[in-house]
């Protein structure tokens, strides 16, 4: 079990919920309906409903994340505010994670968030590129699913502003993982990890879209499904503070 935000506002909503609820039940048996809360009573009574609501909705609706590095570029930026869908892979208790619903599973091509398997405690977010049973193959910067290339097609070169000016340069690709197309950058003249993988049965295999500055499944492997957040679907915010500021133009993107 973690001890994150969850956690402490799965705690707080039981709390304050069982604090205003004994209050009432106290006070039925006593018969006296208008006798005032106590101050700590008000402020269980205050808190809960709001606790509650913010729980219900994080935990299956949707859930904000913030992108803190590049490893997602050209799609995500640093400084995009993002939205998760929590309910498409499947409804899940908050702080243990069981799955009691199952909804559907991730296709290729989705954006995920997902407790990096390392350390569960940290969030991740990167693409499905391999399915359960796909053989995923790294060469030459250049990816192969079940012994296929990859569709590619050349875009130029980066050009960014901001915190992400540091890519500039790099070699923009169109990328097609079955339905969905996205863009992807690659860094000429740097080394990348290379090899074959099997992806086990209730696993998926992630990489980002900046192929060359991301932390993925070719160095710790593949992603247990039981460890999936949910899919990353909009952009409600991008700020980059002492640059930039407030982005208009990325505020409102949906994500492919």
């Amino acid at each position: 079990m973690d001890f994150d935000f969850e956690f402490f506002l799965l705690a707080g909503t039981l709390v304050s919920g069982a604090i205003w609820g004994g209050w009432l039940l106290w006070v039925r048996k006593r018969g006296t309906v208008a006798e005032k809360e106590p101050l700590w009573v008000e402020y269980a009574h205050s808190f809960f409903p709001v606790l509650l609501i913010v729980l219900l909705l994080r935990s299956f609706l949707v859930e904000p994340f913030r992108i803190p590095s590049g490893s997602m570029m050209p799609t995500l930026l640093v400084g995009d505010f993002i939205l998760v869908n929590k309910y498409t892979y499947g409804i899940r208790l908050p702080v243990s994670h069981t799955k009691v619903i199952e909804l559907s599973l991730p296709q290729r091509g989705d954006i995920v968030v997902f407790r990096y398997p390392n350390d569960p405690s940290v969030d991740y977010i990167k693409r499905v590129v391999g399915l359960p049973g796909d053989r995923i193959a790294y060469y030459n910067k250049r990816l192969y699913i079940n012994g296929e290339p990859v569709k590619l097609k050349p875009l130029g070169r980066y050009v960014g502003v901001g915190d992400n000016q540091r890519y500039n340069g790099a070699l923009m690709y169109e990328e097609t993982l079955g339905d969905v197309r996205h863009q992807i950058l690659i860094m000429e003249g740097r080394p990348s990890v290379e090899g074959e993988y099997v992806v086990p049965q209730g696993y998926y295999f992630v990489m980002g879209d900046n192929r060359d500055n991301s932390n993925d499944s070719r160095y710790w492997g593949p992603v247990p499904e039981a460890n999936l957040v949910g899919k990353a679907f909009f952009i409600w915010m991008h700020w980059e503070p002492g640059n930039l500021g407030v982005v208009f133009d990325r505020i409102g993107t949906v994500l492919h």
